[in-house]
């Protein structure tokens, strides 16, 4: 699979676009998506490969998604940005369209679907910028350090060392 199939597929989750029938955007607009989203990533994000993106030609290369060398960091990173791109020009499409009618009665209440959207907008940037500040920190395990003889723990560690069976 390709990186069009492959993080097509994932941002077409991402988005809530996946009957296959009724796609509310269109493949092109995917992938177009994905290549603006990398272009605007490259300047902040030093990724383990250089990819040259072209916006216009439609092509990444080398693929991110081949077996040899598969980057799941650029995936992520790139697949929930595009995400964001998408989502966020659906809002200013849609802010034109959040009106309310009454007539008597009867009400026409359009002003909840931009609602939604925004907070759909904001879950993904916030997942974007939780991944990308992980990637950043070298995708470390929280707690882990390294303690030198001098360093402010190191006391504690040598003074409680259950290995050589007497607590201090």
């Amino acid at each position: 699979m390709s990186w069009q199939g492959e993080m097509g597929t994932i941002v077409r989750h991402l988005i809530n676009d996946v009957d296959s029938s009724s796609y509310s955007f269109s493949t092109s607009r995917i992938e177009t998506s994905i290549l603006v989203a990398a272009r605007l990533s490259s300047f902040n994000v030093d990724f383990a490969n250089e990819y040259t993106i072209n916006v216009e030609g439609c092509s990444l290369s080398p693929d991110p998604t081949d077996t040899d060398t598969k980057d799941n960091a650029f995936l992520a990173i790139i697949c929930l940005r595009a995400a964001c791109i998408i989502v966020g020009s659906e809002i200013r499409s849609e802010s034109g369209n959040a009106i309310s009618i009454k007539d008597g009665p009867s009400s026409i209440d359009l002003r909840g679907v931009t609602g939604t959207l925004a907070v759909l907008y904001k879950d993904l940037c916030e997942k974007y910028e939780s991944v990308l500040l992980d990637y950043r920190a070298g995708s470390s395990v929280a707690g882990h350090a390294i303690l030198g003889p001098y360093s402010p723990g190191s006391d504690f560690v040598r003074n409680n060392d259950r290995r050589s069976g007497h607590i201090f």
